[in-house]
């Protein structure tokens, strides 16, 4: 299968290292990173080593794939449906993090549009290296009516590379539920500075588990029925099986980069609001203050 993997951070860099192991793939990222990757390929550290050999690019545009899988941070993805939309892709799939994602690109692409949820643990280390850090499930599901063929046929390029991979027609409960992980983890430990484990237990767990909660509590607003004890089993199971990881929002705020706060704690509060849920519009403040300083 032809692959464009946009967004070539943590992430998009190794599900693209791994995908060129048995499909034509082509990254997009930022320039140091891809020339790194021309000159002597993209290094995988961790649960396995190797070196891949995917192409590589700056420019998004213009592009032709069966597939774009899109990685880029949750506000970047407007910027990104509009590049793939210059060029031919014959489906898009979403495994980027927070909400909104999937209908940013059904909005701009004519295209089948999957939804997918991955639990994949993935760090760069430098140009042209990235840690494979977790292997966790990714599961991916139709988002588009006519996305039902897409998501097998994604499933199937991940699955056939080595990501073990699950396809369900119930993929927006599956988006929620990680949401509620995101929601209890991220700003917490951001805001500590600890490893995502530290939140499943005191002092930050009954924190986390309000966070959750009031997530599971926005789904339900949303017509996704997720209850509150799974929402917290969720979001304690993540934070125990990757212990031992930094999670995105603390390695952004950490770097002063920009983070995605408002597409995961604003979600929710964007959802039912702030009285319905004050943990998640206490975290997103305080979050966003260290955003603009």
């Amino acid at each position: 299968m032809n692959v464009v993997v946009f967004g070539a951070g943590s992430l998009g860099s190794l599900v693209g290292a791994v995908l060129a192991r048995r499909h034509d793939v082509t990254l997009v990222g930022r320039a140091p990173h891809v020339e790194a990757v021309r000159a002597d390929g993209l290094r995988v550290e961790g649960e396995e080593s190797f070196v891949a050999h995917p192409s590589a690019t700056t420019g998004g545009e213009g592009l032709s794939a069966d597939l774009a899988v899109v990685t880029v941070k949750s506000f970047d993805t407007g910027e990104a449906a509009a590049a793939l939309a210059t060029g031919d892709v014959g489906a898009a799939l979403s495994l980027a993090n927070g909400m909104g994602n999937e209908a940013t690109l059904a909005g701009t692409l004519d295209a089948p549009v999957v939804a997918g949820a991955t639990a994949l643990g993935a760090s760069l280390r430098g140009p042209g290296r990235v840690a494979w850090l977790g292997r966790g499930r990714t599961t991916v599901g139709p988002w588009t009516d006519d996305a039902g063929r897409a998501a097998h046929r994604a499933g199937g390029a991940l699955r056939v590379a080595g990501f073990p991979t699950t396809v369900t027609d119930a993929v927006r409960r599956r988006l929620w539920e990680k949401l509620a992980a995101n929601a209890a983890i991220n700003p917490l430990t951001a805001l500590a500075g600890v490893r995502n484990g530290a939140v499943a237990d005191p002092p930050l767990a009954a924190t986390a588990a309000a966070a959750a909660r009031e997530t599971a509590r926005a789904a339900r607003h949303a017509g996704v029925d997720l209850r509150d004890d799974r929402a917290v089993e969720t979001a304690t199971r993540v934070a125990r099986a990757t212990a031992e990881n930094r999670s995105s929002m603390a390695r952004d705020l950490e770097a002063g980069r920009r983070t995605e706060v408002d597409a995961i704690n604003g979600h929710v509060v964007d959802r039912i609001g702030a009285e319905r849920a004050p943990v998640n519009a206490a975290l997103s403040a305080l979050v966003r203050a260290r955003d603009d300083r």
